[in-house]
């Protein structure tokens, strides 16, 4: 496993989160569900300053307690389904 997702997985695991828990998301009455694993992976597929970039956010929401990890995922996958979105009407 890639040592920056090895990291976000550590980063789960010490917060007791399940990274096969997964967050439904409602996109025109079709509800699509991503895991947190999923997610990861997606973003670790990513430039490597990207993959930085996304490992320095989700320590940032750990450290600040201001921002739930939950809440940090969510943003992650919205930001993942409008891109999906958008590549398919192009």
């Amino acid at each position: 496993m890639d040592a920056l997702k090895q990291k976000c997985m550590e980063i789960l695991h010490n917060e007791g989160i399940n990274p096969i828990s997964s967050i439904d998301f409602d996109v025109n009455g079709k509800v699509h569900s991503l895991s947190f694993e999923y997610i990861i992976d997606i973003y670790m597929q990513a430039s490597e300053e990207s993959r930085l970039v996304f490992l320095a956010a989700l320590q940032k929401a750990v450290d600040a307690k201001e921002m739930r990890i939950e809440k940090f995922f969510e943003g992650m996958g919205q930001l993942l389904l409008m891109s999906h979105l958008s590549d398919k009407f192009k």
